[in-house]
């Protein structure tokens, strides 16, 4: 039987539990144990597809071609392993299956209800992670508790856990004890009442996660354990870190968090070896090799959580080389107002990611010319891929309405238009999505960089490099250095006059981890420092 491990969160949200829940499952893989991650998403989107960046922060692709929340990035990144759509399920998703059986007349008459249809199907989602190839599974429950959304998750995995009994799963409470200035003292009355919640429905935390901005004193550590019924050393304190987030795991396994959970649930306790995980962070946050600095050229600049995972690759990317980088976060419809060279001057490097819309699209399309004249490292990804096709056409190959039918459907160069497969449906899991494989051109940069002729990376676009201008781009100098096994889609271009111009329609940005960098990245922050040293 696959063991199973539930992180709530109380009092504010965006506290950590898709970090805290990663990092732990780091620490038990590194223990010798099979871990799957999973999270549970209370509110009733099906998925996070059609969500404005804004609300929701960047959407992240899995190989099955799922789109979840980038909660499942953090996973990946810290775990190493692949997550699927059996990884994220919302309140949506669930609720859509239970009403979808019950059209059918699957019910038999029934009345259908919350309890127990809809926590049945929760508790089927927790199930469907568990095999025997499975040791422990980890699920993250979205939300806050008290949250009404949140009731039927929160009370199916109480179910679930009553079901599989006490040694069988596990109950991790992450909680914020907030530190007043003007008092300068931790209170630990919220984390008390955000218990008392959980315990009013059932639910008896074993252990506590505590964020918190100053370290928690002996007295906090007795308070909350008395008043929520845990033993002292389960209280674990969650402090900011200093550097990076991939210092999350080595203070938790410093108070020995992974080593009560094992012990809690009767298994056994291996060996720990991080150093593989601590030459890493050395690189990370103590480089040899000084810092670049890159502009990422996007549409979502003032929300962070919008380009999570490029941000990650680019410091994963960075550290492989032992420099620090320092990202110019740049709004496209800035370079439009104040010119590129104003914007962008001095930095090492120029990544435009993706996006939807026509917003600050010419911008971005500015914004890879002045990389391109200035010979400065360029990078686009997806919608900066289909950028720098539109600024090649227009300023090299002399198409000077050159554009996307996704901008302008009346442009007389459609050198970006959409896929025929993709008119007319509705806009939820209806894009390209997951992996795809790509055949690489022989002798190509993205050959070199790659080390092999074909490889899979996670695609999540409608629009395409339109066929009809593969002559005209490849006779002007832009070479089509990736296309589909079939030869039918262009899925990389790039620039070999260039000292580095490579854009791709993929997102590699989701194939990134910490301990083995994206090929793509590394090979642009190593070309963005030789463009440092000259």
């Amino acid at each position: 039987m696959s063991k199973h491990i539930f992180v709530t969160g109380g009092v504010v949200s965006s506290l950590g539990k898709g970090l805290t829940a990663a990092s732990l499952a780091l620490l038990l893989r590194k223990r010798g144990y099979r871990v799957r991650m999973q999270k549970l998403d209370p509110y009733l989107n099906v998925d996070p597809g059609t969500m404005s960046p804004y609300q929701h922060g960047e959407v992240y692709v899995t190989t099955d071609g799922a789109e979840t929340d980038l909660d499942l990035g953090h996973y990946e990144r810290f775990t190493g392993e692949y997550c699927d759509r059996k990884s994220n399920f919302t309140a949506g998703r669930i609720y859509s299956a239970v009403l979808e059986r019950e059209r059918r007349g699957d019910y038999l008459g029934k009345t259908v209800q919350v309890i127990p249809h809809i926590t049945n199907e929760i508790i089927a989602a927790i199930r469907s992670l568990a095999s025997p190839e499975v040791d422990i599974v980890l699920t993250e429950i979205g939300g806050t508790v008290g949250d009404i959304e949140s009731l039927p998750f929160l009370e199916a995995i109480r179910q679930f856990r009553q079901e599989i009994g006490r040694d069988n799963g596990l109950f991790v409470h992450v909680t914020l004890v907030p530190y007043l200035k003007a008092a300068e003292e931790l209170k630990t009355k919220p984390s008390q009442q955000s218990v008392g919640i959980l315990r009013s429905i059932g639910i008896f935390p074993d252990m506590l996660v505590c964020r918190c901005e100053k370290p928690l004193g002996e007295e906090h550590r007795q308070k909350l354990a008395l008043f929520c019924n845990v033993e002292p050393e389960l209280v674990i304190e969650a402090c900011d870190v200093a550097h990076s987030i991939y210092e999350v795991p080595l203070e938790l396994a410093r108070q020995d968090m992974d080593v009560y959970v094992l012990e809690k649930m009767r298994l056994h306790v291996h060996d720990l070896d991080l150093t593989d995980w601590k030459q890493m962070l050395r690189r990370l946050c103590q480089p040899l090799r000084g810092a670049v600095e890159i502009a990422v050229v996007g549409k979502y600049i003032s929300l962070r959580d919008a380009y999570k995972s490029i941000y990650e690759a680019l410091t994963h990317g960075a550290a492989s080389h032992d420099v620090q980088v320092r990202i110019r976060m740049v709004e496209s419809e800035d370079i439009e107002s104040k010119g590129a060279a104003a914007v962008l001057a001095g930095v090492q490097g120029v990544l435009v990611p993706g996006g939807f819309g026509a917003r600050g699209v010419e911008g971005k399309i500015q914004a890879v010319q002045y990389a391109r004249e200035q010979k400065i490292p360029f990078f686009g990804i997806c919608l900066g891929m289909q950028c720098a096709v539109m600024e090649f056409a227009r300023n090299v190959c002399g198409m000077a309405d050159a554009n996307s039918t996704e901008f302008h459907e009346a442009t007389a160069y459609p050198v970006i238009a959409l896929m025929e497969g993709q008119k007319d449906k509705d806009k939820g899991g209806t894009m390209r999505l997951g992996a795809k494989p790509c055949v690489l051109r022989a002798g190509s940069v993205a050959e070199r960089i790659f080390g092999c002729r074909e490889v899979s990376e996670r695609h999540r676009h409608r629009y395409e490099f339109n066929n009809a201008y593969r002559a005209a781009f490849e006779n002007a100098g832009m070479q089509l250095s990736g296309l589909s096994p079939d030869g039918s889609l262009v899925e990389m271009v790039e620039v070999p006059a260039h000292p580095w111009f490579v854009a791709c329609q993929f997102h590699p940005e989701f194939q990134s981890t910490p301990l083995k960098p994206h090929p793509l990245f590394a090979s642009f922050l190593a070309a963005a420092v030789r463009h440092r040293e000259g």
